[in-house]
């Protein structure tokens, strides 16, 4: 068995969970202040700094916060007038205990999971066929999020759905799992070695990045340079998926199976004859007959629906050995099955390939509570996306190379809590939304400049960290204040209008048709297909992430073409059209009361007095269209205090 170091074993991300005691205080202020645990967490490293936290943000700011971080979408005028005028003690515990019942936080929230497992909904490489049963996937992650199903059952599903119950419908579309991966189909037989290397190497490294926190496939070619991670320990956690195979499970009688069949099998028949005549010929003649082809190829019948899944096939199981450099031809010492020894132990048997229900085994060991990862992992990534930057500020890297805690004790203490909650994340959200920590303002007069030099990133939390919306956010919201978000829930992934120039750069452009349905057109984004190989306009300026790799963290950049899409896009200009529409229904014909009813549909507050004459000004001169325009391009709306 593989040997460690003294300080390979000490890493602090391998010891056991230990939680600290909850500091306390003596000056009166400060005790008011930490209202739970994690307040106190957090002022004592403030207070050892020299710094101290910000006022509690207003209360308009705390509805927008809240609503925009649990539901991805903008509070309406009606909820952010109800809760400035409740004055109970409850009131902000109350907001809060709505959004996470509300079937809005399943959407929020699966997207981010959909990022960390790169949830795609085509193949990627050249082909980019498309998977149309993928979108199953995507509902179960939201159901499950918005039945807080414990995190233990939520990844075994995942990672062993099919063999906990083959008969058992969510439980095979959750094992869809194993297959999100990108996979390359022009190399033909995807069964000979260098191809099903590809696949088993994909199977693997998702494990370590979304549930271990650990650059697991950095050890494919060679021992770990930095962590304590042995090519061995690579190769005998792919050993768990070496019996793991594709299967679409069909959803249609055998009768509508076979009519599909024999058209599927006409039109190949056609595409193999045009193959034969385009070898021979060149030129014009070449030109003509690749239009042909591509005309018949559109002519395939659509996939039947079915279940987008995997099975274990034994007979056909991948013996799986060392590969030097990752190289499927050069073959090292033959391996089984079994966690990586530093966290699984010396006592740990390794496992023979073909074990049954070998992912089932994988699932159980990850919770078995000697294993503090997962927890860790997963209460970092909370807090990573209610504040912007994790407490481990690599959220996939848990590893020497990747960022020490800011708040370690506070990390320990969310991942006990964690567990402690059954592995519900609900209560763990409503812990730190109720916390003072959440609730501070963006600003802080108290630290100020001292704040400002020491810890400019804010990771310490001596104030909120403003946020710019992501995608999904800014054209959600821009669908909601201009009336047109359809909240229609789950379902088959849409297909939006694109310019021909970026279909006809597809290899298979017959492949995106437009949904039919123009009331599908307004669905969230989180309903919009994931394609690999052309990702929306709109969408790619503001960071929507490459679906190739797992993304930890959406990045925030700000460059020209964002203002261009937002002035001159198709999305903006549509929806500006309807939101000054909405203006005109809504509020009348009085520029006035327009104005004011456009601030609190995108800002969640009246204009101020020196933006209303602006307004006003610009108004005698523009159409409504332009001045609602300009208001999906207010930094009020597009960020969040």
């Amino acid at each position: 068995m593989p040997t460690y170091t003294a300080a390979e074993k000490r890493h602090w991300s391998f010891q056991p969970v230990t939680v600290a005691p909850t500091p306390s205080f003596t000056a009166p202020a400060d005790r008011a202040w930490a209202q739970n645990p994690i307040d106190a967490f957090i002022l004592e490293r403030l207070l050892k700094d020299g710094l101290r936290p910000a006022p509690r943000a207003d209360r308009i700011t705390l509805i927008r916060r809240v609503t925009l971080d649990m539901t991805g979408l903008p509070p309406t005028p009606a909820e952010v007038d109800a809760f400035v005028a409740d004055r109970a003690p409850d009131a902000w515990a109350r907001v809060v205990d709505r959004l996470l019942a509300s079937p809005a936080y399943g959407e929020r929230w699966a997207q981010h999971w959909l990022d960390v497992v790169r949830f795609g909904e085509t193949e990627g490489f050249e082909y980019d066929n498309h998977r149309p049963d993928a979108w199953r996937y995507r509902d179960y992650v939201v159901h499950s999020l918005n039945n807080d199903k414990p995190y233990p059952e939520f990844v075994k599903e995942q990672l062993a759905g099919d063999e906990m119950n083959p008969n058992h419908e969510q439980l095979r579309i959750a094992a869809g799992f194993q297959r999100l991966g990108a996979i390359r189909r022009n190399a033909g037989n995807q069964e000979v070695a260098s191809s099903r290397n590809e696949v088993l190497t994909e199977m693997t490294n998702i494990v370590g990045s979304a549930f271990l926190g650990m650059t697991l496939g950095c050890a494919r070619c060679h021992d770990h340079k930095f962590d304590a991670i042995k090519q061995s320990d690579y190769y005998r956690v792919q050993g768990y998926f070496a019996s793991t195979f594709d299967q679409d499970i069909p959803l249609t009688p055998a009768a509508d199976q076979a009519a599909w069949k024999k058209k599927f099998d006409e039109v190949e028949a056609s595409l193999k004859k045009i193959e034969s005549k385009m070898k021979l010929l060149k030129g014009d003649e070449l030109v003509r007959m690749q239009s042909e082809y591509k005309a018949k190829e559109a002519e395939l019948p659509e996939p039947l629906p079915s279940l987008f899944s995997v099975k274990n096939d034994p007979a056909k199981t991948s013996p799986i050995h060392l590969l030097a450099r990752g190289e499927y031809e050069l073959k090292g010492a033959a391996v089984g099955m079994r966690p990586p020894g530093i966290l699984a132990g010396p006592d740990l048997p390794e496992l023979p390939l073909g074990t049954e229900n070998p992912r089932t085994k994988l699932a159980d060991w990850m919770f078995n509570g000697n294993n503090p990862l997962p927890a860790r992992v997963m209460a970092n990534r909370l807090w990573s996306y209610h504040f912007g930057r994790g407490i481990v500020a690599t959220p996939n890297d848990f590893g020497r190379m990747g960022a020490r805690p800011t708040h370690r004790e506070l990390l320990d203490y969310l991942a006990d809590q964690y567990r402690g909650n059954g592995w519900h994340l609900k209560p763990l959200h409503r812990q730190i939304l109720l916390s003072n920590t959440y609730q501070q303002a963006v600003t802080n007069p108290l630290s100020g400049k001292l704040a400002a030099e020491k810890d400019p990133d804010k990771s310490l939390l001596w104030a909120f960290p403003r946020k710019r919306l992501d995608a999904e956010q800014i054209r959600d919201g821009m669908l909601a204040v201009s009336g047109q978000l359809n909240a229609k829930l789950g379902g088959q992934s849409v297909l939006l209008p694109v310019q021909p120039e970026l279909v006809n750069l597809l290899y298979k452009p017959h492949q995106w048709v437009a949904t039919k349905d123009a009331a599908e057109h307004n669905r969230r984004s989180l309903y919009l297909i994931q394609k690999r190989n052309l990702r929306l306009p709109f969408m790619e300026v503001f960071d929507l992430p490459d679906r190739s790799a797992s993304c930890a963290r959406r990045e925030s950049s700000t460059h020209a073409p964002q203002a261009l899409e937002l002035l001159n896009g198709d999305t903006s200009s549509r929806l500006a059209q309807a939101l000054a529409a909405r203006l005109r229904a809504e509020a009348g014909p009085t520029p006035a009361k327009q104005i004011d009813l456009a601030y609190r549909l995108a800002t969640s507050r009246l204009p101020s007095a020196a933006e209303k004459q602006t307004a006003l000004a610009f108004l005698r001169t523009q159409p409504l269209e332009e001045f609602a325009l300009a208001i999906l391009n207010l930094n009020a709306f597009l960020y969040v205090n």
